[in-house]
């Protein structure tokens, strides 16, 4: 059959196959996408950045009536590929709004493809082009993949070729052993399998009952295959694909797409407000985030909760018109005069928020889910237990071996050429399993993440007093109880935890280390009990696989599951290091003095040796330090506020200069000297003060929240923190020039007031808060309480998402212990300036 009359075939089989179809022409005009009402197909905006590999944000996308449901139209090397499969290099992008053609040129090492893309009335004419056929390598491998979120299509149906399914809830297709395992599929041992398809056909229609969710795809020839990724890994996706043919050129294969699009759709509104209230004397904006082609004039009420449980209006000034930020259109409703105690909601065309108080306590103890359970359930090296739930138990007790030459890891890990320490490669490094933090969603103990916290836990501690007791912790028994009172605030807890990890690293290599990190994907990709991980006994290589014995050395196995520990030396991580523990003697002197002061000689001892070498510059990813000048301003600071040593202010004035250069990364640190240097120092400070105090005005004109909003592929709550308590510390140190309005700002943004959803981005904080996150618990689809998650993932070209029904997103969903102590900084800061309004 000639081509064209395949094509018509397909079309006519298309719009045959799902009558409820409607057919709204996609216009490729104000955009950089096709796009009809409801309906948004993304081609190549998004690529694949690379750092954590597959993010589910490349290729073909579709955003259907506002969600994006599908994602990675490309050709991939896997039915379902995981998140480390190969994937191929983005070459370029071409884009003709008159021809209605949007094309990529992708590249694989062996073989180079165009992904073509054209409108043909309401569908989507998906191609893949060869100049060359296919090598024969890549014959049988080689398949146009198209990915969409199951999220999406639980309870929903599907068709191939008439013969109708349901999606499944939970995996369970037939699997085929395949000859040799493949790694990147997150199992470590034991076979490889690949899943079998769960329908076939020429024509597959998704969710064909549902108006919102109502895809088909048609081949030109062929058949298509859907496949659900979720029998190799939780976070698989079902995947519609089809093999490249071999010996082969031109446009070897052809999809038609058709999304459901509803004339006249508009997304419905979304009200951005603080979650968990307002105090009567501060601000209060509510911005409500509408459709861009939403032109109505509504306006939004405030209403009031009265004693006969209803709600009634009450008088507010008009909202006004923001503007537009990314795809939307914003009105903002100020009701900072209304300061009458209550419980309240906003409403608008229908839409109603869940109800949040005006009351002057608030913020008073908002950050304590943070400290009294995400903190402790993020704590290594101890079992964690929560009344009738055991979070999990004393993991990795067999920590950890000492990592391999020249080897480039997973998560941003390397090691170097040399050791750097006493120990060969694979050999044991005893005195590691104690203390520190399971960094983020995983289980590596990241260095630069342990000092961190500790030095934002001990300026907390410091300013504002924090001495809540509501975490029992026995580092002898290897054991905490949440909600157990022990007599110690829990926060001095947290800082001795993480500072004796530090200790532990130099008393095993004598400097810091990058972090210890699971030794293979296999353990990277574990869900649950982070003491399930490995079996705790010590890899004896002289032992069979799967041998334990138990002898005056302890229990020794020989499973090499311990986890390894990169110790390439940089002196970024010994700065970082030195400060926190410099700052942990602070805490701890009046308690424990020879423990406190084992930190502070050891974070001397640290500056005097690497002030007697050249420094070691060894970096890689986000695993070996800040910038050195930074690292080493801050040791600096740190040493002199708890040693007045003129050494230390010497060597402060010396660097201020270039931290005035990245003043906004250093300014606490910076404002954090000033009591401990001659006046002159603040005098030369302040015009970096005034500009900072500028540029957080005119986040007021950049977007209608007012605060930072990055753009890289891992969301900016930590950027969003960091401001607020950059003006908490300015407006300290410089009353006059900088205000403490940035602060409530950051604190309204995380907890509800942001673009995409009206969530607060603090787990269990706040009426309506993230209840599905990147958590150890994640393919539950859980949360862990008091955790910070990054927030709002910008997609290009103007998508902002963060996804409430699926938690394996990473770069919007998943938790980082830093945020965590950001966040108990900044809540307290809120509360003072509340308590001081007041």
């Amino acid at each position: 059959m000639p081509l064209h009359r395949k094509a018509v075939v397909a079309a006519a089989l298309l719009s045959m196959a799902v009558p409820g179809f409607a057919q709204t022409t996609l216009r490729l005009d104000r955009s950089d996408y096709f796009e009809a009402p409801g309906v948004n197909w993304l081609v190549f905006s998004n690529v694949n950045e690379g750092l954590f590999a597959d993010a589910k944000i490349s290729g073909v996308e579709l955003i259907q009536q506002g969600v994006r449901t599908a994602t990675n139209g490309d050709v991939r090397l896997a039915a379902t590929p995981g998140q480390w499969d190969p994937a191929a290099a983005f070459v370029s992008r071409r884009v003709d709004k008159a021809a209605g053609v949007i094309e990529a040129v992708m590249k694989y090492p062996d073989f180079t493809y165009t992904v073509r893309a054209e409108r043909r009335g309401a569908s989507i004419v998906l191609s893949v082009l060869l100049d060359k056929p296919l090598p024969a390598s890549q014959v049988g491998k080689a398949g146009l993949n198209l990915e969409f979120v199951p999220s999406a299509y639980f309870r929903h149906s599907y068709s191939a070729d008439g013969r109708s399914g349901l999606f499944p809830r939970y995996p369970a297709d037939a699997m085929t052993l395949t000859p040799e395992r493949n790694p990147a599929s997150g199992r470590s041992d034991g076979p490889g399998a690949e899943p079998v398809p769960f329908a076939t056909g020429r024509m597959l229609n998704l969710a064909p009952e549902d108006p919102a969710r109502r895809v088909s795809i048609a081949t030109r020839e062929g058949a298509l295959s859907l496949f659900d990724g979720r029998n190799q890994a939780q976070n698989g996706w079902f995947v519609v694909r089809q093999l490249l043919p071999g010996g082969r050129t031109g446009r070897v294969v052809e999809w038609t797409l058709d999304a459901n699009s509803v004339p006249g759709w508009l997304r419905p509104p979304v009200i951005g407000h603080s979650q968990i209230g307002y105090t009567p004397a501060g601000p209060k904006i509510a911005s409500i985030e509408l459709d861009r082609d939403d032109r109505r004039t509504l306006q939004p009420r405030l209403l009031r909760l009265d004693g006969a449980g209803r709600f009634v209006p009450v008088g507010t000034a008009p909202a006004r018109a923001w503007g537009k930020y990314l795809r939307y259109r914003y009105l903002q409703l100020d009701f900072s005069k209304v300061t009458t105690p209550g419980t309240y909601a906003i409403e608008y065309d229908g839409t109603r928020t869940a109800p949040f108080p005006i009351d002057s306590a608030v913020l008073r103890n908002v950050w304590n889910l943070t400290s009294d359970v995400y903190l402790p359930i993020a704590m290594d090296h101890v079992a964690v237990n929560e009344a009738y739930r055991v979070w999990h138990g004393d993991p990795h007790r067999d920590d950890a071996r000492q990592a391999p030459l020249d080897h480039e890891h997973i998560d941003l890990y390397r090691q170097g050429p040399t050791t750097d320490t006493r120990f060969k490669p694979g050999e044991t490094i005893p005195g590691l399993a104690v203390g520190g933090w399971l960094d983020a969603g995983d289980f590596d103990v990241r260095t630069q993440t342990q000092y961190q916290v500790v030095r934002q836990l001990v300026d907390a501690w410091e300013t504002f007093g924090i001495d809540r007791d509501t975490v029992s912790v026995d580092w002898t028994a290897r054991r905490v109880e949440i909600h157990v009172p022990d007599g110690t605030p829990d926060i001095l807890q947290q800082i001795r935890h993480g500072s004796m990890q530090l200790l532990a690293q130099y008393a095993a290599t004598g400097h810091a280390i990058h972090g210890i990190v699971e030794p293979d994907v296999g353990q990277y990709t574990h869900l649950g009990d982070a003491a399930s991980k490995t079996d705790g006994l010590i890899y004896d290589p002289r032992l069979k696989p799967f041998e334990r014995r138990y002898d005056g050395q302890g229990g020794r196995s020989g499973i090499p599951d311990d986890r390894w520990a990169f110790t390439s030396k940089a002196s970024a991580l010994d700065y970082g290091s030195a400060a926190a523990l410099a700052a942990t003697y602070r805490a701890w002197k009046d308690r424990d003095p020879a423990f406190a002061r084992r930190c502070l000689d050891l974070a001397q001892k640290i500056w005097t040796d690497e002030h007697g070498h050249a420094p070691d510059l060894f970096r890689h990813g986000n695993t070996t330090g800040g910038p050195l000048e930074v690292e080493e301003f801050t040791a600096a600071v740190e040493l002199l506020v708890s040693t007045r040593d003129r050494r230390y202010a010497d060597r402060v004035q010396a660097l201020t200069p270039a931290m005035l250069r990245s003043f906004a990364a250093t300014a606490t640190t910076v404002a954090k000297a000033m009591p401990y240097m001659p006046a002159s120092y603040r005098t030369g400070i302040e015009p970096a003060a005034r500009e900072w105090a500028i540029k957080a005005q005119a986040f007021l004109k950049d977007n209608p929240f007012g605060v930072p909003i990055t753009t890289g592929g891992w969301a900016g709550s930590g950027a969003v923190l960091n401001f607020g308590l950059t003006a908490f510390a300015l407006h300290q140190a410089f009353p006059g020039i900088v205000d403490a309005a940035p602060v409530t700002r950051a604190l309204d943004f995380l907890h509800g007031h942001h673009p995409a959803s009206d969530r607060s981005f603090v787990s269990g904080v706040g009426a309506v808060s993230k209840e599905v996150a990147y958590g150890s618990n994640r393919a539950d689809f859980s949360f862990i309480p008091g955790g910070v998650v990054p927030g709002v993932l910008l997609l290009k070209p103007d998508y902002p998402e963060n996804r409430d029904d699926w938690p394996f997103f990473w770069g919007e969903n998943e938790y980082v212990v830093p945020e965590g102590a950001m966040y108990i900084a900044l809540a307290s800061a809120g509360a003072r300036l509340a308590g001081a309004a007041k």
